[in-house]
């Protein structure tokens, strides 16, 4: 079983609503909404654990009162259903009576924040409410359990403790801010997997233009520990997006079959790294500025760009120093191009064509080609281009729609609020 450390990336879970949080320190805190939880209690305890919220003290700030609460482990016999707790045996055949004026609770909204700042227990609050309540016991049972749910909601002491998952880490960054993550869904996710034949073995080729991660991390859960896949991840930046990455906590020798590198950087290395000056030819310059002014523009969106340092980065290092990191990286990633890749993925924010015209020579022939796009025009025009040239074959183009459930007794329903387009898959093979 997994244990919480220090460093560790956790995921948060107070009912239906996540979030991510790294647990840098003993003195980390974490926000949910007007509740901050210091978050030290939760060292070496295992994932998946409940906690009660247990409340230290209240704050004026600008937006209402904000409580401090510590963390204490409970058991599962504090986890029981609000309606069993309250004992509730009575309701109505109907609500055509009741009328929603705002006067069916007596008590005051200042009784009722004093009662939570005397009282840690939702159960005991939300008894309180049911009490004074004129109208609850002559709702329906269906209008009762929606009413305890939502003032469960508000007033629910419990967090769950949840280690990192893709599926987990998708739909908190979709939900949160889904630009950041080029709106790539779940469902969408999973197709990109999916269609690009991830498995223990090959390598595999990646570019994106910045998923916070999210893209790479899913390759490389995918190829498992201890096989023998390596992963070239390559990205318009000087640093690469990892925090889904660095959030999975992989094993060592998995993290370093992924191999970031900057994309422009890398090509260079690859035309020209090793070859002397009389042997270097234009075709090979051509071929790596072919991306550069794409590559450029997408390294102008990602964070912290600075455009004086790619200058630096591909100056040729003093003999006498050790290669520095990224040095290291292109080399291994110029090896691997050199021997061809088993698929190639792309997910770009800027026009695709000039890098894909780059990066599709690099792919063994009868080896998939997945990318991913939020316009649906640029993605045709590639379409028409590779029917063109004919180097890609069984092209399709694609749009995923995906709806949930709520799936209750008698109470089966697709749900009211769903995200519309997840952007569009271009799929095919490549052709020798």
């Amino acid at each position: 079983m997994a244990i919480i450390q220090l460093g560790d990336y956790i995921v948060i879970q107070r009912q239906k609503y996540t979030k991510l949080q790294k647990f840098g320190s003993l003195d980390a805190t974490a926000t949910l909404g007007k509740e901050h939880l210091e978050l030290k209690s939760l060292l070496d305890q295992p994932y998946g654990s409940t906690f009660k919220m247990c409340v230290k003290e209240s704050k004026a700030g600008k937006r209402g009162a904000q409580r401090q609460h510590s963390l204490e482990l409970c058991t599962e016999n504090e986890l029981r259903s609000i309606r069993d707790v309250l004992n509730i045996s009575s309701s109505g055949a109907d609500n055509r009576d009741i009328s929603d004026n705002g006067e069916a609770q007596s008590l005051k909204s200042s009784d009722i924040e004093q009662m939570r700042e005397e009282c840690n227990e939702s159960s005991k609050i939300i008894e309180k409410l049911v009490e004074n309540s004129k109208t609850f016991h002559t709702r329906t049972e269906y209008s009762q359990d929606k009413y305890l749910l939502k003032k469960e909601k508000k007033y629910f002491e419990f967090v769950q403790i949840r280690q990192p998952t893709i599926r987990l880490m998708a739909d908190i960054f979709h939900r949160q801010d889904p630009d950041k993550i080029m709106g790539i869904r779940v469902d969408t996710l999973s197709q990109i997997i999916s269609y690009s034949g991830i498995s223990g073995f090959g390598n595999y080729l990646l570019y994106e233009s910045g998923t916070n991660g999210l893209l790479p991390a899913a390759m490389l859960n995918s190829m498992g520990a201890g096989t023998e896949a390596t992963l070239v991840h390559m990205h318009p930046g000087n640093v690469p997006q990892k925090q889904a990455l660095l959030a999975l906590k992989l094993p060592f020798e998995q993290q370093q079959r992924c191999i970031s590198v900057n994309l422009y950087s890398v090509l260079r290395e690859f035309y020209q790294g090793d070859k002397p000056e009389a042997t270097k030819s234009s075709g090979d310059e051509e071929k790596v500025e072919a991306v550069t002014e794409a590559e450029v523009t997408a390294e102008e969106q990602s964070e912290g760009f600075e455009p004086s340092s790619k200058k630096v980065k591909l100056e040729s290092p003093n003999s006498n120093k050790p290669p520095q990191r990224w040095q290291v990286e292109n080399k291994r990633a110029a090896a691997l191009m050199n021997e061809k890749f088993d698929s190639l993925v792309m997910a770009a924010k800027e026009h695709p064509s000039n890098i894909l015209q780059a990066l599709l020579p690099l792919v063994k022939p009868s080896r998939p080609v997945v990318i991913f796009g939020t316009c649906k025009e640029l993605l045709q025009e590639i379409y028409m281009e590779l029917k063109t040239t004919g180097k890609v074959t069984n092209l399709h183009l694609t749009s995923n729609w995906m709806r949930t459930y709520q799936i209750l007794p008698n109470r089966t329903h697709p749900e009211v609020n769903m995200s519309g387009n997840s952007g569009y898959l271009l799929t095919g093979y490549t052709l020798k």
